[in-house]
Parts: structure tokens; C-alpha cells; sequence
């Protein structure tokens, strides 16, 4: 799919591996094993850090998904064992809370590495910098499973609950993944004022008309939305961007009547949606650690350095078909342009009226609050013989349904 990176990583191996890309200046580190927190820990990812560090010259500990599994696991962890020297992953709303000093034993140290100025805005200048971005999509079929060549185009990520068409919902409230495709369809209801969660009423019955009508499924392989599009089980669905194109290379393993083209779709599109979407960043910083030397820092800092160059980040990208924050690491791997997907316009990053605060610092300050909402009134069922009835909207008690339920 990205050939040009591929004859490039090819050359690498023939002339002695990975190592001539990415060395660490020549110096082994490995006397130091260095102390690893993320929530960007495939099996798959964990596996291929541990041995391309170990050819750069480093020794790292990083725990896999079946031991820490989503950002809130990966930052408790980091946060109660007091024992990291990096972290990566995570998002905005994590990384704002992180900065701000939210978590009492974790603190992350100044530090600027040399691709600063590559990542863009992708950055908390002198303590964080971009490493993947990622964001939501809402897709469709143009097929007769779907709109029969009918183009959609909407104002807001909410316009799909009057679409005409059948879209599939998450069947959960929790998940980074559900978070975001919340985050989304909620941005066109921002309320500053709003006692509800700062989301306006008829933010939270679109939302609940969201779930009411939408399709959903308990199978394991339905729940971030590929599947029930890729089976023709629905016209509209929702995805994240990271792994979209791999997932639509291999979608004749499991559907009779699979999604067809990478970057020129056959029966397929992205809904053209006026707003954008919602992006996050996962960020690399070093942690403060009080017992570590100089010598110790130097490692730690030297594969921060290491790992977010852009040769390294562009190796990344392709093994895992993530997309770069670095936009040197971009080009080597989209050589003949960017794709459509990361072209859309971020709405995170715009102001939210009557405040300060970009969309993805709103939905930082609110994330309890709605979380609180959807679990009380109780979204997102996953039994259609258990649904709940809908809400008397105009009786609620805000203050109340805001605020996690009793035990």
C-alpha cells in the first residue's frame, strides 16, 4: 500500500537492519531497562517496540493489553506503581489532565527533542509531542445495501438519527472508541450553560434517538463498527481511522458482500460531514523520577528522541497503519498524498462558544458528567428486550444524574 516506505525498510534490512534508520547515535543504553506506561500496547505493538528498541540499543518495559488494557488502566497504573520513566498514548483530555497535576504521583519533566517542530500543534510545548493521530469516521455504503449511489452530505455528526437511512451504534457506554463517536454527535449541542453535563436537551434526546434506532449487535467483532457495514447489516456506520484501510484489504474474510477499495472506494464513502470530525493525538513525555541518575535520564531521554523521529514513527505507521503526527513520517509513508480520511477538518481544536476551551478540553472538563448521564438513564443497552423507557426529559434531575450512581 505505501510502496515507496517498503522499498526503503527493504534497503534497511539488506544493509544490516532496522538499526541504520534508527540508531541511537551510535551508544548502547541497554543498562538501563526503561519503564514504559501506555495504552497504544497491542500484543502485536508491545512486540515489535521491545525489539526494535533492543536493535537501537535500548532495554524497555512496557505491558501488553492483557495486563493494561485503555488509557484509564494504563495512567492508574503508571500513577500507583510510581516506577515509570515514559509515557505514550493516551489523548488530549488525558494529557490535559496529566499536565495539569491530577495525578499525585506523576509529573512529566521539560523536555524538547530535536522533531519538535515537526509534529505541528500536535504539541504541550517543552513536556509533550505528537506521535499518532486519530480520529472517527462515519462511513456508508453507495450500493444497493446502501444508499444506491445517493451521496450523503450532513451538517453535524447528529444528522444521521434523520439520515432515512439504517446506521449501527456501540452497544456500550464505556471504550476510548465509544467516547469519541459521543464526543462527535454531542459537538453540535455544546451549552456552556446547560446544567446537563454542559450539553443542551436536545443534545441528550438525539443522543437517545441514537441508540433507540440504531442497530446493534453483542458479537465481539460488531463492536467498533466495521462489521455490520462490511456485511451489509446497515448503510451507515462509524470507525475509528487507524486500521481502516488494513481492515478493508482482508473485508472479503468475512462477509459476502464486502467493502471493496483502499484509497479509491468502490462501493463505499466517507458521509461528508460539514463539521469534521473528532481527532485526538496520543503525546510522548518522560516522567519525573525521583531515584533515576543522570546517566539513567540520558537513556530515557535518548529513546523518547529515538521513538518519535521520524524515521522510526514512519516504521511505526506502516507496520500498524497509524497515521503520524510527524508530517516528515506522513510523507514517507503517503508519498502521493495524504489520504481523505486525515484530510477532514478537527473540530477538537476549535473554541467552544462562551468559553475558553477548545472541544476536546469541553469534553475533558465534562467526560464524568456524561458518562454519569448515559450510565444513570442507562444508553447504550445491549439487550432490546431490556431497553429502557425514554426519559420525561423536562422532569430530570440534573444535578443528580451528573454524578456517579450509589453502590
Amino acid at each position: 500500500m505505501k510502496k515507496q516506505l517498503a522499498l526503503l525498510l527493504a534497503a534497511a534490512l539488506a544493509a544490516g537492519g532496522l538499526t541504520t534508520l534508527t540508531s541511537a547515535a551510535g551508544k548502547d543504553y541497554s543498562d538501563y531497562t526503561i519503564r514504559i506506561y501506555s495504552n497504544s500496547n497491542s500484543t502485536e505493538r508491545t512486540t515489535w517496540l521491545i525489539h526494535a528498541a533492543e536493535d537501537a540499543g535500548f532495554s524497555i518495559s512496557i505491558d501488553d493489553n492483557s495486563v493494561i488494557s485503555g488509557d484509564t488502566a494504563a495512567i492508574q497504573a503508571a500513577n500507583e506503581n510510581k516506577d515509570g520513566d515514559i509515557i505514550f498514548g493516551l489523548n488530549e483530555v488525558r494529557w490535559g489532565q496529566l499536565l495539569a497535576g491530577e495525578y499525585e504521583n506523576l509529573s512529566v519533566m521539560d523536555w524538547e527533542p530535536t522533531w519538535a517542530s515537526e509534529v505541528g500543534d500536535y504539541a504541550y510545548p517543552g513536556k509533550a509531542y505528537g506521535l499518532v493521530i486519530q480520529n472517527v469516521l462515519m462511513l456508508y455504503r453507495n450500493d444497493e445495501l446502501g444508499t444506491n449511489g445517493e451521496e450523503l452530505h450532513f451538517e453535524h455528526w447528529a444528522d444521521v438519527v434523520d439520515s432515512g437511512y439504517t446506521w449501527y451504534r456501540q452497544n456500550k457506554v464505556g471504550g476510548t472508541t465509544n467516547a469519541n463517536i459521543n464526543s462527535a454527535i454531542l459537538y453540535a449541542f455544546t451549552d456552556p450553560d446547560s446544567e446537563a453535563g454542559g450539553i443542551s436537551l436536545d443534545g441528550w434526546k438525539t443522543l437517545w434517538n441514537y441508540c433507540a434506532n440504531g442497530k446493534f449487535s453483542s458479537d465481539d467483532s460488531y463492536k467498533y463498527g466495521f462489521e455490520p457495514l462490511n456485511k451489509g447489516d446497515v448503510a451507515i456506520s462509524s470507525y475509528y481511522s487507524s486500521s481502516l484501510y488494513g481492515q478493508i484489504d482482508a473485508a472479503a474474510e468475512s462477509s459476502d458482500h464486502p467493502l471493496m477499495g483502499t484509497f479509491e472506494p468502490e462501493n463505499w464513502g466517507l458521509v461528508d460531514i460539514a463539521d469534521g470530525t473528532y481527532y485526538i493525538a496520543e503525546y510522548l513525555g518522560i516522567l519525573d523520577k525521583a531515584d533515576r541518575t543522570p546517566e539513567q535520564t540520558e537513556a530515557v531521554e535518548a529513546f523518547a528522541e529515538w521513538f518519535g523521529s521520524a524515521e522510526v514513527q514512519a516504521e511505526w505507521g506502516e507496520e500498524f497503519d497509524s497515521f503520524p503526527c510527524n508530517a516528515t513520517a506522513a510523507e514517507e509513508l503517503y508519498p502521493d498524498g495524504i489520504p481523505a480520511i486525515y484530510e477532514l477538518p478537527n473540530f477538537s481544536l476549535n473554541l467552544v462558544d462562551g468559553t475558553n476551551m477548545t472541544y476536546a478540553e469541553y469534553v475533558g472538563a465534562n467526560t464524568s458528567a456524561w458518562t454519569n448521564i448515559m450510565t444513570n438513564l442507562g444508553f447504550y443497552w445491549a439487550d432490546a428486550s431490556a431497553a429502557p423507557q425514554e426519559p420525561d426529559w423536562e422532569s430530570l434531575d440534573w444535578a443528580t444524574l451528573t454524578q456517579a450512581a450509589a453502590e
